[in-house]
């Protein structure tokens, strides 16, 4: 039961009659959709053509992630209508979705690390046809053909547990194409990817759009937006603000679409203090191999070093050896002056160093603790008597902070795990400014955080060093190094290349640097 004809290989998309009969493969008129207290969706229209690749922009809690379930449908909708290849539904369930060719690459990409490449391209196929005789041949043969309309070729008997993150795109992507795509959703795509392999998997949306598949990207990157879409639509607070080309918006203006107000990009601007001699770090020689050799670098009280270059450069490697986390072989690293061994955090946190991790979610949060247990988590032995946690103490701290940082939410009671992406980036931040540091590396800082979002955590960094205090900021987002440093550090396979003063250079130089991998 359920196992079907024989495969036979991969239907065209456009077929005599097929598809065509529209213009559009989805339409969206007037869906609405509340929950208790928020209305996430209030009478949204959107059209995406055959092969088109458009882009869905809002902040974070737009109702973006609303829309994505409705059209999927994994969620139902209060009202309005869908529209699929010329089928419309007043009511949408997934495995409907899923026959007229509507898939979704979630950011965390859903695979079996376990199964194989094969198992894992073919499984939803699998699912979809109710599938109870498992025929390893035909399963193959899918997963082949499916990576043959990518011009990939993976090993299909490995497990994917194996494969890096872009190899694992592919795999999400193939399992796609098993299932006769005919619109691929994609949030935030190159969340996790290397330029080299950002490239690739835009060339691949390229021959998706070449085969009349549409694809519908989220981002929060806006130079990948502009770089790749052909139309935008713009959603804030449940509501669409606006269909655009591509090519009629700059960044300035998409932003002001985005939030309903100007985001004001004040590039930071350092003045040294000539009583402010010594260095508050200082790294020298520093080696761990494989990840990094002979690394030298100072930062002083008031700047902003940025460090950028590829995924894979030893980036973040560098930056948990300076809080204990990854202990390097050889080399020195001094604070204020005086050589210092750090082989652990809390050696870090007691020589005044602290670490904003590049995964809040996992290394900088407690998902499920309030935000008042979160802003102390760093601090416990100043919050705590005899082993037990004063109350008092606690209370002091999380509300200092939770108002210092603008934490958008009801009390410091309210669980980490509600608040948006960068309302949690304040709360790891605020965290680890409890300890008092003297130097700050934030590593991804504004990773998966809408626009408005990243300017309040830049003009946050922006005023921490004015305040006197030394940070760090690793980034692969060539604009958000530019606009934040004034000093900048090219990294590459381990070793700095290039190190610049940003007046000297500009962000195409700088990004011509990174993407060439040599010194310039």
């Amino acid at each position: 039961m359920g196992s079907g004809p024989a495969y036979a290989g991969p239907e065209p998309l456009f077929q005599e009659g097929r598809l065509m009969a529209g213009r559009y493969v989805l339409q969206v008129k007037g869906l609405s959709k509340a929950f208790p207290g928020v209305q996430a969706l209030d009478q949204v229209n959107m059209s995406v053509g055959f092969g088109e690749v458009h882009c869905l922009v809002g902040e974070n809690g737009s109702g973006k992630s609303t829309l994505i379930r409705s059209v999927s449908g994994s969620q139902g909708f209060d009202s309005g209508s869908i529209v699929l290849n010329g089928n419309e539904y007043t009511h949408l369930s997934a495995r409907q979705a899923m026959n007229e060719g509507v898939q979704v690459i979630y950011q965390d990409l859903s695979l079996f690390p376990h199964l194989t490449v094969a198992e894992n391209i073919a499984f939803n196929w699998m699912v979809r046809d109710d599938v109870r005789l498992i025929r390893p041949k035909e399963i193959a043969a899918r997963a082949k053909d499916a990576l043959i309309q990518l011009r990939e070729n993976l090993d299909l008997t490995g497990p994917v547990k194996n494969l890096s993150m872009a190899q694992k795109q592919i795999v999400a992507i193939s399992r796609a194409l098993v299932l006769d795509a005919k619109i691929i959703f994609m949030d935030e795509p190159t969340t996790a990817l290397t330029r080299y392999e950002i490239d690739s998997l835009f060339r691949i949306i390229h021959e998706l759009r070449e085969k009349g598949i549409a694809t519908v990207f989220v981002s929060h990157k806006l130079d990948e937006v502009f770089r790749e879409s052909d139309n935008i639509t713009v959603i804030r607070d449940g509501k669409k603000i606006g269909d655009f080309t591509t090519d009629s918006l700059d960044e300035e203006t998409l932003a002001y679409h985005m939030t309903g107000r100007t985001i004001l990009y004040t590039p930071y601007e350092y003045t040294a203090d000539a009583n402010r001699q010594t260095p508050v770090l200082e790294v020298r020689n520093l080696t761990r191999e494989p990840h990094f050799r002979d690394l030298n670098l100072s930062v002083c009280a008031g700047e902003i070093v940025g460090i950028t270059g590829p995924l894979g450069a030893g980036r973040t490697e560098f930056a948990l050896s300076l809080f204990g986390l990854n202990p390097p072989d050889s080399g020195e690293i001094l604070v204020d002056g005086i050589p210092r061994t750090i082989p652990t955090p809390v050696a870090a946190i007691n020589a005044g160093i602290a670490l904003v991790p590049e995964d809040r979610h996992v290394q900088g949060l407690h998902q499920k603790n309030a935000i008042r247990e979160n802003l102390v988590a760093g601090v416990l032995d100043e919050v705590t008597k005899w082993g037990l946690l004063d109350s008092d103490a606690a209370e002091s701290v999380a509300n200092s902070w939770f108002e210092q940082l603008s934490v958008k939410a009801v009390s410091p009671e309210v669980s980490v795990g509600t608040l948006s992406g960068g309302n949690q980036q304040r709360v790891v931040i605020g965290k680890w400014l409890a300890t008092r540091p003297r130097l700050l590396i934030l590593d991804g800082p504004t990773v998966g955080i809408d626009v408005a979002s990243k300017s309040t955590i830049h003009e946050i960094v922006h005023e921490l060093a004015r305040q006197g205090m030394a940070i760090i900021i690793i980034s692969d987002e060539i604009p958000e190094v530019y606009k934040n440093s004034n000093r900048i550090i090219v990294m590459y396979d381990g070793v700095f290349i290039h190190e610049t003063n940003r007046e000297d250079i500009d962000q195409e130089g700088l990004r011509t640097i990174v993407e060439q991998g040599v010194p310039a």
